[in-house]
């Protein structure tokens, strides 16, 4: 038995490998015989690793084949892979011996068919209008007359062409131009930052901020345009707060940044007309306008020229208005001179009571006899002074003398001081001095008093001439006449007839006696009336 189990020998022709014999040789058989293959699934799984790399599943029905795209060849991809897309790939297949796995390693990647595309771009499309990115509350107005205009396009081929064309004889503008590529790999990236650039650009920068954006491309397939459908693109256009038109492919073309826009225009000359208007359109209108209006003002001025007529033709004649004012400045007038009559007398009046008031010589006289009294008190009190002065002077040289003789020589000296100082000399300088200041306040008091009085006097002339320019004498002198009964002025006819005498008094004489009633005494003709003769008035 055990030499059965030990037994070394030959055991048929099965060859006998390592792990790592048998792992190599399967990898280069996979290699050798795949080499370059293309393999048509559907994308399961999908892992980004840190380092850039992406891991992914390609399955059928049946079966899962593991891809790997290294980060290096990610922006090689024309789409980005997506869960559920149909995709064909392109690579090499290999193997990982470490784990007995194979992989297919992906350097390009297509989405496989139109149907495919289609499909994928109506989920792509369900997702960012779940956003809220398709809304029609987040679109902008078009500015009516932008002053710069940024366009996002290939700067070769017709269509820049074609919008500077139509730009340039519609109204031209500024316009900046922002060169992408419009085609390819790499041109969502390119599209994308070309609208995020012009956003950033800042007002009044040395780079004009465009007014309005397009972003235009030409025909193609879906598969030409589909770079205006990824992701990043639709939401760029969304984020971008300058207005923003779509002119991508032809009218019948649509992509997913035509949703996002602004507006969208069915070709790029479309998106040019849209940008601007038309100047010579415009001149025309302002020019139409400016006729309606002036017909307008033209119009309204004519009917209120009616319309004044109208109401003129309503209005009485002037002879009607003037009539009232008229009678009331003749009513006025025949009360004119009872008015200024009565002023006269007003003034009159007055005129008494202020002269009565005004009487500079007898305060003039009070104030002498004042000054008066003060220079009698004055002289009397320096006599009184001097008297008492030489009473004293009297008494002390009395004393002294009685003191001399017993032989004192102190009271001799004081006498003769006292003699100095009581001597009539200062005494007569201290009254000339007194004198001299009342006679220059007598002064004063007379100038005073001169300037009070020829004050009053101009004062009593001016009203003096007022009162005669107002008195009844200047009526007399126009024809008038005075009746007087007694002292009392008769102003109406029943007081007339009541006086049994009145007077007349006209400007060139005395008063002038007239009777009121009775019959008048007769005398021959050529007779003159006999003093105190008197004619009835009434």
């Amino acid at each position: 038995m055990d030499d059965l189990l030990d037994d070394d020998g030959p055991r048929g022709n099965v060859g006998e490998y390592t792990v790592s014999e048998i792992s190599g040789a399967v990898k280069r058989t996979l290699e050798d015989r795949f080499g370059r293959i293309r393999v048509r699934g559907e994308i399961g799984r999908i892992f980004k690793a840190r380092s850039g790399h992406l891991y992914y599943d390609v399955k059928d029905d049946r079966n899962v084949l593991a891809c790997t795209t290294w980060r290096g060849q990610v922006s090689g991809l024309s789409v980005q892979p997506e869960e559920g897309m149909e995709v064909v790939v392109t690579g090499k297949l290999s193997a990982f011996g470490a784990q007995s796995k194979y992989n297919l390693n992906v350097d390009a990647m297509e989405v496989a068919g139109r149907g495919a595309l289609l499909a994928m771009l109506e989920k792509r499309r369900a997702q960012l209008a779940a956003e809220g990115l398709f809304e029609p509350s987040r679109k902008r107005p078009l500015p009516f007359l932008p002053n710069v205009i940024g366009v996002v396009t290939s700067p070769q081929g017709a269509v820049i062409r074609d919008i500077l064309h139509r730009l340039s004889d519609r109204f031209p503008r500024d316009v900046l131009i922002w060169p992408v590529a419009v085609q390819g790999r790499t041109s969502a990236g390119e599209v994308a930052n070309a609208i995020r650039g012009f956003d950033a650009l800042a007002p009044g920068g040395p780079i004009p901020r465009p007014d309005l954006l397009i972003v235009a491309r030409g025909g193609g397939s879906i598969e030409d345009l589909w770079g205006f459908n990824e992701e990043i693109v639709v939401r760029a256009a969304a984020a971008c707060s300058i207005p923003l038109i779509s002119a991508v492919g032809h009218e019948t073309d649509t992509t997913l940044i035509d949703h996002a826009a602004d507006r969208r225009a069915p070709t790029p000359t479309a998106a040019a007309e849209m940008a601007v208007p038309v100047r010579a359109e415009l001149i025309a209108t302002v020019a139409a306008l400016g006729a309606r209006q002036a017909r307008a003002a033209a119009q309204a001025v004519r009917g209120r020229e009616q319309r004044l007529l109208d109401l003129g033709r309503g209005l009485p004649r002037a002879e009607t208005l003037l009539e009232r004012p008229r009678v009331r400045v003749e009513t006025l007038g025949h009360r004119l001179p009872a008015a200024l009559e009565a002023r006269v007398t007003r003034a009159r009046l007055r005129l008494s009571a202020l002269a009565g008031r005004v009487g500079p010589g007898d305060r003039i006289s009070r104030e002498r006899a004042r000054l008066d009294g003060l220079a009698r008190r004055l002289e009397m009190g320096l006599r009184d002074r001097q008297r008492w002065a030489e009473a004293a002077l009297a008494a002390q040289a009395s004393a002294f003398a009685r003191q001399a003789r017993r032989g004192a020589a102190q009271p001799r000296r004081d006498l003769e001081r006292l003699v100095r100082r009581l001597t009539p000399a200062p005494l007569a300088r201290r009254h000339g001095r007194d004198a001299d200041r009342l006679s220059g306040l007598l002064r004063r008091l007379s100038v005073a008093a001169q300037g009070t009085h020829m004050r009053r006097v101009s004062r009593l002339e001016a009203l003096d001439r007022l009162r005669e320019s107002l008195g009844y004498a200047r009526t007399l002198e126009r024809g008038f006449a005075v009746v007087w009964d007694g002292e009392t002025v008769v102003t109406t006819a029943e007081a007339a007839r009541a006086a049994r005498q009145v007077q007349l008094q006209f400007a060139e004489g005395p008063r002038v006696d007239a009777v009121t009633s009775g019959p008048a005494p007769k005398r021959r003709k050529g007779d003159d009336a006999p003093d105190g003769e008197q004619g009835s008035l009434f």
